[in-house]
């Protein structure tokens, strides 16, 4: 499956953005989604995953309460709604698929990734 993902930007703290992961070459809806993020002197972190179905979703700590994903099978595409940014959010965020079942916060887990887009918060 190839995944691509937009909404990225700069903005300010307290802000809001949407990411959008758009799918394709497989049935989406046989994919557990996650969204990952990376700083330059991190390794790459969990921050959301939602089940095939949409019904089972997890967050990060440092994200509950101001990130929810959902995703759309039809139109193939998996969101980040991340609301009330902070300057530590700032990051390469990376939507991530994977075989299976459950969801996870592993990214090992996970078998096909999307290209990144930046989200920088200045405070």
């Amino acid at each position: 499956v190839h995944l691509v993902e937009s909404g990225g930007g700069l903005v300010q703290a307290g802000d809001s953005l949407r990411l959008s992961c758009a799918a394709s070459g497989r049935t989406f809806s046989d994919y557990i989604m996650g969204w990952f993020r990376q700083t330059p002197n991190n390794e790459r972190e969990f921050v959301s995953t939602i089940s095939r179905s949409g019904v089972y979703t997890a967050y990060a700590d440092s994200v509950k309460g101001r990130f929810t994903i959902f995703r759309d099978n039809a139109q193939n595409t998996v969101y980040l709604q991340m609301n009330n940014l902070k300057s530590e959010d700032t990051a390469v965020y990376y939507c991530a698929a994977a075989d299976g079942v459950s969801t996870s916060t592993n990214s090992a887990r996970y078998n096909y990734w999307g290209q990144g887009t930046q989200v920088t918060v200045s405070s």
